[in-house]
């Protein structure tokens, strides 16, 4: 015990993973996540920016290299994105090695900071290490251990005397920090938090830092923190990643330290990720701008030597002067595109190289092989005139024109590719950039308030929303009513009303009055945050449909060589056998330059980059459209499936009904009073947690006190101590029976409240009147709460939960799309049946428990059909997994739906249409640019060699070559973005109706 120190929480750092896991990753059912959760355990993620993938081949390249080293586990590389997201065993592999790996490859990487941040915590235990004084023999540590092991939330405590040390492990979301820090004091000891198990990391700015005083500073500064774990500071970018324990310090506090301690010389802010990340874009923008104009201002003299100035007499003139050996004009060419090609164009042959070294080949390298064939027969053409007085033609302009049109066409890229990305940069600029956080004295009393960064805003913190603005972090109201628009994260169009304990969405639009929240998440813990989490995630996914391209943009390459070699020597081979006539060869040229011109025309025109770019564009631009409806998807696999569905099974309670179960009917068969018959029922189900037992407690306390049952807004628990204080009746021994119902005592005898298997298992008669009237409330759809007091059948209750207004419009939609729905439920076959006669289903399954779900789904599955199901996600979980597309709807908040490959956030059966139609559109769409880009190819290419020059005479130049191969990638990244024109489908159009 003297020896006690802080260790993790056996499996702490597993739910910290599998939380991620859950939010963003595929599932293929119960065992699969089971394996998948005791493989992540001790995993370390990141995420790596890679700069100089240009095509599927270098992304084929790195993830390759990355998966090649030992400890890595999974390596995914996103070309659109410029990321590799990796998982690695730290004790077998470091953060270093994966850079180097990448490197190898012959691609830049960095490490991003934010890497570990946007990841949801939300670890389930966390272990605290308090020090507690005051403690002087065993007596009281027995005493200490004894009141930490009572608190709710509290696993274990242990305490040790020689240390004045105790370590607990608790549950955050039931009791904090500070409860165990008084509940100690309590006791009459003294505690205080030395540190915990959480931790958190961010990247600081630090404005004032000039010198390596400045530095030493910081240093200092940083060292004497308490609960700052580790620190790293780059004096070159005047930025300090921090890693802290958050239970112990706030981020605002480090902040505020900081400036402090420095007496206001060191300023702090915290950088934001994602803003970090859109300027990186941007640089990269500006530097491919800054190229291509290079190029530019380069290569038009060249071109206006080569086409215009033959043309004029005097400048034709003097640049046919002689230098020396060589006539002026050739000279400044020569300068001019050498420049072009080994200063402009020094990318793509540091790119060719590197792809060449590790066995690989990309665009570079056929942007490289025709640029340099062009030059070097220019160079050589040149040096043969200028000694032997004999000009052949010479083509610098070719080369120069290539690269220019090549960098144009990348430039042209980058923007588009900027563009499938909006819907990120749209919710990122949905938090609010400052808060108004409400400032207390020591007695709790507000005294005034101050603007901070939003970043700095802390759980509990108390935040003051205006009329008009953002609210800046997820939370609760603590005062004031108003109304908040959440339509840009849900979708939902029609503002909530907010009152005292309504949970708000940092994002949303506070519209009328003031309020005051209290901070619940923060950071990357928020429902924004995980939202742009999983749809990043979601597009740095691949779609089966995608190993085509990557399969051909591996081979792509040498067959293109292999067809220029081919072009050359057959259009050689014929010109020497006199196969074609001179007069196609001009006479300043010969029959090895014109095959030569044919041959670099294919090596230039022919593009792997256009068939790299048709899937992860076109998901990109889905995932997010998808999520500014409230639709979001987990990855391109489950958009893929989604398009193939043939059955899709609904589960019936809170997904085609409201959800919201109201008793339509009470029926006595003892003489009883209806009063004390309705005392006696909800006093057996007060505590019970399932929906009709709500249902059955609220029509009892509208009969007797002719209200609504108080709103839980203190609490569940607490408004049921106040009834059972109030008016209903002592039970004991109260037991729930899943799909049966309740059990309990009540004056001393035994009451049953559930369905006819409960009645009968215990051996209760059911009277023949009570069978025919619960018969016919069965045909109408409600369902029967049948209840025994003391051994005899004594009433029943009807109770209805009513449809979703658009469940039968969206079940004939669906039908229309040639999509089949089944209804499974656990009810009674009567009231199934007549639900699903109400909504239009006509295959039904009922009486079905949780785990029988799944049953029905594999049964579907067979003979290979696509199965989706629609539950809500929490008790269909098992249902969900199984299911070929998992759906949970009326997500809302909850958008970490472990089981789920589609979210849909509003409780609004019309977002499944949206969900598969959206899916169909942007499949419809890859198809589109895979034969565009296959087109493109097939057609280019023999064009490019000459296959109609012998009909038309027409030959493509190699720069007219080039500026095509430009243009083809940037053609499949705008047909993508088209799919930002989505809009939901109407009923009306699905129905095929006209609305007059």
């Amino acid at each position: 015990m003297a020896h006690l120190q802080l260790t993790a929480v056996a499996g702490g750092g597993r739910d910290d993973e599998m939380e991620e896991v859950a939010l963003l990753g595929p599932y293929g059912g119960d065992e699969g996540a089971a394996a998948e959760e005791e493989g992540e355990a001790g995993m370390r993620r990141v995420q790596v920016r890679v700069t100089g993938m240009t095509c599927s081949a270098c992304t084929g390249a790195v993830e390759a290299a990355v998966s090649a080293r030992r400890g890595v586990r999974s390596a995914a590389v996103s070309l659109l994105q410029s990321r590799a997201h990796v998982v690695f065993d730290p004790a077998l592999a470091k953060d270093e090695d994966i850079i180097e790996a990448i490197e190898d490859a012959g691609f830049e990487a960095e490490i991003l900071p934010d890497s570990s941040v946007s990841q949801p915590k939300s670890q389930k235990t966390l272990s605290g290490q308090f020090r507690i004084g005051g403690m002087t023999c065993a007596a009281c540590v027995n005493s200490v251990e004894g009141i930490l092991n009572k608190l709710p939330g509290v696993k274990r405590a242990v305490v040790a005397l020689a240390t004045s040390l105790g370590e607990v492990e608790y549950d955050p979301t039931a009791i904090s920090k500070d409860e165990i820090v008084e509940a100690i004091e309590d006791a009459g000891f003294e505690a205080a938090l030395l540190q915990s198990s959480e931790q958190d990391k961010a990247l600081l700015g630090v404005i004032g830092l000039h010198t390596e005083r400045d530095v030493d500073v910081l240093y200092d500064i940083l060292k004497k923190m308490e609960g700052l774990r580790q620190f790293d500071v780059n004096s070159a970018q005047t930025e300090v990643e921090v890693i802290f324990d958050t239970e112990v310090v706030g981020l605002r506090s480090i902040v505020d330290f900081i400036e402090m301690e420095s007496s206001g010389r060191l300023k702090a802010h915290v950088q934001n990720p994602y803003v970090r990340s859109a300027s990186n874009d941007a640089h990269e923008a500006s530097k491919m701008l800054h190229l291509l104009r290079s190029s530019l201002l380069l290569s038009i003299p060249v071109f206006f030597m080569r086409m215009v100035c033959p043309h004029i007499p005097f400048l034709n003139s003097f640049l046919l002067m002689h230098c020396g050996p060589f006539r002026i004009g050739d000279l400044l060419k020569w300068m001019l595109v050498s420049i072009v090609q080994f200063v402009v164009g020094k990318r793509f042959y540091v790119a060719a190289y590197r792809a060449l070294r590790h066995g690989s080949t990309n665009m570079d390298v056929l942007v490289v092989l025709g640029t340099t064939a062009s030059y070097v027969y220019s160079v050589c053409a040149l040096l043969y005139g200028s000694f032997t007085g004999f000009h052949p033609p010479m083509y610098f302009e070719t080369s120069a024109m290539i690269i220019t049109f090549v960098l144009f066409g990348k430039y042209l890229e980058v923007l588009a590719k900027g563009r499938t990305s909006d819907a990120i940069k749209k919710l990122v600029e949905l938090v609010p950039a400052t808060a108004l956080l409400l400032l207390k004295d020591k007695d709790g009393k507000y005294v005034g308030e101050k603007e901070i960064d939003a970043l700095l805003i802390q759980p509990g913190d108390v935040l003051k929303v205006l009329p008009g603005s953002k609210v800046p972090a997820d939370g609760t109201v603590i005062w004031g009513t108003s109304h908040v628009d959440e339509s840009m994260v849900t979708g939902e169009s029609v503002p909530i009303c907010k009152e005292i304990s309504s949970s708000v969405i940092g994002g949303t639009i506070n519209l009328h009055g003031i309020l005051h929240i209290q901070a619940a998440k923060v950071g990357s813990g928020t429902v924004l945050s995980q939202i742009i989490s999983l749809v990043e995630t979601a597009q740095m996914s691949k779609a089966p449909i995608q190993k085509f391209a990557d399969y051909v943009a591996g081979i792509f390459v040498p067959i293109v060589i292999t067809l220029s070699l081919l072009t050359f020597c057959t259009w050689f081979v014929c010109g020497s056998l006199g196969a074609y006539p001179n007069s196609w060869v001009s006479e300043t040229s010969n029959c090895f330059v014109f095959s030569l011109m044919f041959s670099i025309s294919v090596v230039v025109i022919a593009c792997p980059c256009a068939l790299g770019l048709a899937t992860p564009t076109a998901v990109m631009v889905a995932t997010g459209v998808g999520a500014n409806h409230g639709v979001l998807v987990k990855g391109g696999d489950a958009l893929e499936r989604a398009q193939n569905v043939k059955y899709i099974i609904f589960d019936k309670t809170g997904t085609l009904t409201q959800g919201k179960a109201t008793v339509k009917t009470t029926k006595i068969f003892s003489g009883m009073d209806v009063g004390d018959f309705l005392t006696l029922v909800a006093s057996a189900e007060a505590s019970s947690e399932h929906p009709l037992a709500k249902a059955i407690l609220d029509y009892a306390f509208h009969f007797h006190f002719f209200g609504k049952l108080p709103s839980p807004k203190d609490g569940i628990k607490k408004r049921k101590e106040e009834i059972v204080s109030q008016w209903l009746l002592e039970v004991a021994e109260f037991s729930a029976l899943p799909g049966k119902g309740v059990q309990c005592l009540i004056n001393g005898k035994k009451i049953l409240v559930g369905n006819r298997a409960l009645i009968s298992e215990n051996g209760v008669n059911i009277p023949e009147e009570a069978e025919s009237f619960l018969v016919d409330m069965e045909l109408n759809a409600k369902t029967g709460i049948l209840v025994a007091y003391g051994g005899t059948f004594i009433g029943l209750m009807g109770v209805t939960d009513p449809l979703k207004r658009e469940a039968a419009v969206v079940i004939e939609g669906l039908k229309r799309m040639g999509v089949y729905p089944v209804m499974v439920t656990g009810d009674n076959w009567r009231t199934a049946l007549a639900v699903a006669k109400e909504v239009g289903i006509e295959d039904v399954r009922a009486e079905v428990m949780p785990a029988g779900k799944t049953d029905v789904i594999r049964s579907f599955q067979k003979d290979g059909s696509v199965v989706a199901m629609v539950g809500d996600g929490i008790n269909d979980s098992p249902a969900l997994a199984a299911a070929d597309v998992g759906m949970a709807i009326g997500a809302g908040t909850d958008i970490a739906i472990e089981a789920a490959d589609y979210v849909l956030v509003r409780n609004n059966l019309e977002d499944v249409i949206t969900a598969i139609d959206l899916s169909r559109k942007t499949f419809s769409r890859i198809r589109w640019n895979y034969f565009f880009a296959m087109a493109y190819n097939i057609v280019a290419i023999p064009v490019a060699a000459g296959a109609l020059f012998p009909f038309t005479g027409l030959q493509m130049p190699p720069w007219l070559a080039g500026a095509c191969m430009a243009f083809s990638s940037v053609s499949v990244v705008c047909s993508s973005l088209l799919l930002r024109r989505y809009r939901k489908p109407r009923l009306t159009t699905v129905l095929q109706m006209t609305v007059e």
